[in-house]
């Protein structure tokens, strides 16, 4: 489980933080002649490496970035074939996640190394932290994508402010849940409903109420399932 987590954390950070969207952008035009997707294999390589900290274990870095290049090359050439890029999107990360499962319990035997004193819970917390942020953001993106062609709005906001909001309300969530206070919760979705309440007033529009209670829904339950995921870890293998 504890070489789960740090291959997660990798993969998080690799394939959402550090890939900015016109790598992706790139990618989606030129495929496999797309030089950011083999810089994108580059670090993601780099990044096993790191959070094993074990040279003696480059071959299980080798392997998770070769298999990381097909997976991507499979979902470049077959999203054209999708009304919606979620479909192909779900599909390559269920085979990313799966690969790093198979790595971490059939062919990995670690040695406990200095990246090691950084105790479950670190990594725990770590890789928790890092996927209600960028990784929770992309996923809710793709999940609304058919669904956010269909609001109309006069309204002008800050660029990106709504992404912000939500990765800043995960993150809360989040830290209340591991110390505990649920209470909090509540009165953070009671907070965000109050200065959403005169925007929705004023569009008087249903498809735009509909849409802003889903994405809040969604962002919220990604939060609390993290911090359930994350409970459930440090009380059984922590």
């Amino acid at each position: 489980m504890m070489l789960f987590l740090k291959l997660l954390l990798a993969h998080l950070l690799g394939d959402f933080l550090l890939q900015p969207q016109r790598w992706t952008i790139h990618q989606d035009a030129n495929k496999i002649t797309s030089k950011y997707l083999y810089l994108h294999i580059l670090i993601h390589f780099v990044l096993v490496w790191l959070v094993l900290w074990d040279l003696s274990l480059w071959y299980l870095a080798a392997a998770i970035a070769v298999s990381h290049y097909l997976i991507d090359l499979l979902r470049l050439y077959i999203q054209g074939k999708f009304q919606y890029r979620r479909t192909p999107f779900m599909l390559g990360q269920f085979l990313h996640v799966a690969v790093l499962v198979l790595m971490a319990y059939y062919l990995a035997t670690p040695r406990v190394v200095f990246w090691d004193l950084f105790s479950g819970f670190n990594w725990a917390l770590l890789t928790a932290l890092v996927f209600v942020t960028q990784p929770v953001a992309v996923l809710m993106a793709y999940l609304l994508e058919g669904m956010s062609d269909q609001i109309e709005t006069d309204h002008k906001s800050l660029p990106n402010a709504g992404r912000y909001i939500g990765i800043l309300e995960r993150l809360f969530v989040l830290v209340f849940i591991v110390i505990g206070r649920w209470d909090a919760i509540g009165l953070l979705i009671t907070a965000k409903s109050v200065f959403r309440f005169n925007d929705l007033k004023e569009s008087n529009s249903r498809k735009l109420t509909e849409y802003i209670l889903i994405g809040t829904l969604l962002s919220f339950g990604f939060a609390i399932l993290t911090g359930l995921l994350y409970n459930y870890f440090i009380y059984n293998f922590a």
